[in-house]
C-alpha cells in the first residue's frame, strides 16, 4: 500500500505540497534510540508498514548506527541487514530511501527498490558513493560531516558563527559532489544535527534552519528526532535527560519549526506526532494566504 500522494520531479525528487516525513528503520542492534527492537528482516518491514500507515511519506532503512562512538560495521553484514528490507518495503508500494555510507550498500538498495539515497558523509565516507549515486540517477542526501562517529564529539569545534560554518563547508560539499556528476537537483542538504555539534551548536543551527535553504537554494532534511540537544533541553532539575523514547513532543516542535522555515522532509522515529505537526504548519500557511489574497 503506498502512501505516496505527491509527485515526482523532473529529476525524480519526490515532493509533496507541504514538508514530507520520513520515518525511520534502524536494522541495527545497537542505534541510540532503538537499536535491537526491528534488527530482523520480517520486524523491519512490518515496522515500515506500520510508520507508513501513521502517516509516513517515505521511509529510511539504515543497517549501520552512526550515533557517537558507534563502531562500523563490516560490508556483508550492513548488505544482509539492508537490502532485504529495501526490497519487502519497495514491494509494498512504500517510498524507500537508504541510509548508507557504503556506495555498494547504496547500489544494491536502488537495484532493490530504493528511490533516494541518504549519506551522512555526504560522498566523504566512501569515494565510490558520488559516482555510484550520479550513474544510478536518484536523489541524494548531503549531509554536514566532519568524521565517523567513533571521535566525532571532538570534532565539535566553532567559531561564533555556527550556522554560517556549517553552511560554508556544506556548499563546498555540494559542489565536489556536483563536480562529480550528481545533478544538483537531485541534491538534498542536511545541517548534521548531532554530528560533531554539541547541544548549544544544534540549537543554533535549529535557530537558523531558513538560512540553509536561502543560502544553499536547494531542499533540506532536518534529522533532529530525539537526539541529545532535545534531551538537553527537556533535562530535569537533576541534570538528568529523559530517555530517548521521551522525547518525540520534543521533535515535533522542532518538526514543526523545520516545515516553517521550509524544509523538503523531516525524519524522525515516531511519525504521528510529526506528521500532524508538519499538517498543521501547512493548514495555517494556507489560511495566511488566503488572508493576504483577500
Amino acid at each position: 500500500m503506498s502512501t505516496f500522494n505527491g509527485r515526482v520531479g523532473p529529476v525524480g525528487l519526490p515532493e509533496w505540497d507541504r514538508c514530507a516525513v520520513m520515518g525511520v528503520v534502524n536494522v541495527t542492534p545497537d542505534s541510540f534510540s532503538d537499536g535491537g527492537h526491528w534488527f530482523d528482516t520480517a520486524l523491519a518491514v512490518k515496522r515500515g508498514l506500520e510508520l507508513t500507515a501513521a502517516g509516513a511519506d517515505l521511509v529510511d532503512v539504515g543497517g549501520e548506527s552512526t550515533r557517537p562512538g558507534a563502531v562500523r560495521v563490516d560490508e556483508d553484514e550492513e548488505l544482509r541487514r539492508v537490502v532485504p528490507v529495501v526490497r519487502e518495503l519497495a514491494g509494498e508500494g512504500v517510498v524507500v530511501s537508504v541510509d548508507t555510507m557504503r556506495a555498494s550498500v547504496a547500489e544494491a538498495a536502488v537495484e532493490a527498490g530504493a528511490v533516494l539515497v541518504n549519506d551522512v558523509s555526504g560522498g566523504l565516507a566512501d569515494p565510490a558513493m558520488v559516482p555510484v549515486v550520479a550513474a544510478a540517477g536518484v536523489p541524494f542526501v548531503v549531509m554536514h560531516w566532519r568524521g565517523f562517529s567513533a571521535d566525532m564529539n571532538s570534532r565539535a569545534v566553532y567559531g561564533p558563527d555556527v550556522a554560517g560554518e556549517v553552511v560554508g563547508e556544506l556548499r563546498q560539499r555540494v559542489d565536489a559532489v556536483v563536480a562529480g556528476g550528481v545533478d544538483p537537483r537531485r541534491l538534498v542538504v542536511d545541517p548534521g544535527l548531532g554530528f560533531a555539534k554539541n547541544a548549544e551548536q544544534d540549537l543554533a543551527l535549529v535557530a537558523r534552519l531558513g538560512r540553509f535553504r536561502r543560502e544553499l537554494g536547494l531542499p533540506m532534511l532536518v534529522a533532529a528526532s530525539r537526539k541529545r540537544f532535545l534531551g538537553r533541553v527537556l533535562a530535569g532539575p537533576d541534570g538528568d535527560p529523559p530517555p530517548a523514547r521521551e522525547r518525540d513532543a520534543a521533535t515535533a516542535a522542532v518538526s514543526a519549526l523545520a516545515a516553517r522555515e521550509g524544509a523538503w522532509a523531516v525524519r524522525v522515529h515516531e511519525v504521528r506526532p510529526s506528521a500532524d505537526a508538519v499538517r498543521v504548519v501547512r493548514a495555517v500557511e494556507r489560511a495566511a494566504a488566503a488572508e493576504g489574497a483577500v
